[in-house]
């Protein structure tokens, strides 16, 4: 008598061959940014050892500091009064360079081999990880060593994000984008606690450990990533996803082909049925037609404002804990990581919010409309006591990078995957890297304002940051337009092409579309009422 089938082989057959190396792309890249946001993390742990009040510790026997000295246990150049500005220059020398490089980095992206591209970047980002570590141990005191690393370092990581975004993209249709890029998303915040975690283990002894261990593993993974990745479903034999619902195909045979920023390129529309045949590949699109797709300015603005927010928790919230609550330096880094906990529940809840209601503005702005009053709370009542100050971490996390993995994640995959490119995927890494890049300017603004504002008091840089917060809710209000005027004209029964920025913004009335005008449009729309839909003029 046979027995039933081992319930875990009966696991195994209940997915189909696509579904797991879908599965398997999924967590490989989720392991990529996850070791790229755990080798930024340790500077901001290590930030109040290298800099603190050295009063409390016991000076060693063969000490020749005066007994007046309270930073006898600082790390020079860091031992000084303008520690914080030194600070916030290398953690600018590392956003700045990740800034400018992000928008050269995507347009490398597109044409260069992204396992190539990827692994070499993560290798290299090990090794400049580890030579910030290695100043510990070969006792270097000069800013410019520092500083240098940071650069490099920002540089190389540059590789990571418009690649991993492209290769999701590559494998994941539009359907359940935002719930499944939300889950992919928290790499960011996972990246955050275990740099957290494993920069403290070290960091009130060699704390050049902090930055070396993280920099082996992210090399490490670099190697399975030459290994391993996958890039295009095609090269394993799998089926494309499919970008685009039927109605959005049907919707881009009434436009003009020549409103694409390809032009007339009638090769580019996906094909009814796949084939396994490889076809031509289409050409990378320019910076300029990038930009042209609807919604990327409005996006990528939002996102600087965000980031500036997000980054400034990143590296300077520790420090704002030990100073305020008087923590270790240990303990500050592991209450901070209930921010990133919070984003991490952030980031699903926007992407599943968004899919449900297809309104990935409308869900970004409430989000930033409450992320504001809660930053506030935290400022002021969040060190009270450790309930209020775990509660209100998890809060505000969930409510600052929430909209920040949305836009950097599903949106940035929805808009280079846009209709109006015809089926042309090759746009994902330029417009990635447009939208982070944007981003990282207001990451670097963040960190650096923080350092300069923060000796004037931090109740200074929380209005420096609710004020940031409330810019990027008013960008993105024009959007929240646009989406809702949408739904209306879908529940009315027009078929409305809907844009989704300033480029393409429509108002309908009963059975037609009419032009919202704004300062920023750049076309007209003209709606046949007999065949009930819009079709774009230039």
């Amino acid at each position: 008598m046979r027995s039933s089938l081992a319930p875990g082989i009966w696991f195994l057959r209940a997915f189909s061959r696509d579904s797991w190396f879908r599965g398997f792309t999924l967590v490989l890249t989720f392991l990529i940014y996850t070791c790229y946001h755990m080798s930024r993390k340790p500077i901001s742990i290590v930030k109040s050892r290298l800099h603190q009040n050295c009063s409390e510790l016991i000076n060693p026997v063969n000490d020749s500091h005066s007994l007046n000295d309270t930073t006898w246990c600082s790390w020079s150049p860091f031992d000084k009064d303008d520690y914080k500005e030194l600070l916030g220059a290398v953690d600018n020398a590392f956003l700045v360079a990740y800034a400018i490089g992000m928008f050269i980095s995507g347009i490398f992206g597109e044409r260069l081999p992204l396992r190539y591209y990827l692994s070499s970047g993560m290798l290299l980002s090990g090794l400049f990880t580890s030579l910030f570590g290695l100043g510990y141990f070969w006792n270097i005191h000069l800013l410019w060593y520092f500083v240098l690393i940071q650069i490099c370092n920002g540089l190389v990581q540059t590789t990571g994000w418009p690649s991993v975004v492209t290769c999701v993209g590559n494998w994941f249709g539009k359907g359940k984008r935002g719930f499944i890029m939300g889950i992919w998303n928290s790499h960011t915040s996972v990246g955050n606690i275990l740099g957290s975690l494993i920069a403290g283990v070290w960091v009130n002894h060699q704390w050049g450990l902090s930055f070396i261990v993280p920099g082996i593993i992210t090399a490490i993974i670099g190697l399975v990533t030459f290994l391993f990745l996958i890039e295009y479903p095609e090269d394993v034999d799998c089926t494309p996803p499919q970008h685009h619902s039927e109605q959005d195909k049907d919707q881009d045979n009434a436009e003009d082909a020549g409103n694409s920023p390809y032009g007339n390129r009638d090769s580019m529309e996906i094909p009814a049925s796949y084939s396994k045949e490889p076809g031509p590949e289409p050409a990378a699109i320019s910076f300029l037609g990038a930009l042209k797709i609807p919604g990327v300015i409005e996006f990528s603005l939002c996102l600087l404002f965000a980031k500036l927010v997000s980054y400034t928790f990143l590296y300077w919230l520790p420090l704002y804990i030990s100073n305020v609550a008087h923590f270790s330096a240990k303990e500050a880094g592991d209450l901070s990581t209930l921010f990133d906990v919070g984003g991490i529940v952030g980031g699903i809840l926007a992407g599943l919010i968004s899919d449900y209601t297809n309104g990935r503005a409308t869900t970004c702005c409430v989000m930033l409309i409450l992320a504001a009053p809660m930053m506030f709370l935290y400022n002021y009542i969040g060190q009270n006591g450790i309930t209020s100050s775990i509660v209100m971490l998890i809060i505000c996390g969930m409510l600052v990078n929430g909209p920040y993995a949305l836009i950097t994640t599903a949106v940035s995959a929805d808009l280079g995957t846009h209709k109006s490119l015809k089926g042309n995927a090759k746009a994902l890494s330029t417009v990635t890297a447009i939208i982070d890049g944007t981003g990282s300017i207001g990451a670097a603004l963040g960190p650096l304002l923080a350092g300069l504002i923060s000796p004037t008091g931090w109740n200074n840089v929380f209005y420096m940051l609710i004020s940031a917060d409330i810019l990027a809710c008013l960008v993105r209000v024009l959007g929240v337009h646009t989406e809702v005027l949408g739904d209306l004209c879908l529940q009315g029964g027009t078929k409305c092409f809907n844009g989704s920025g300033f480029l393409e913004q429509l108002l309908c009335a009963q059975n037609d579309c009419l032009p919202w005008l704004t300062p920023f449009s750049l076309s007209w729309t003209l709606c046949s009422s007999s065949a009930g839909w819009c079709t774009r003029r230039s």
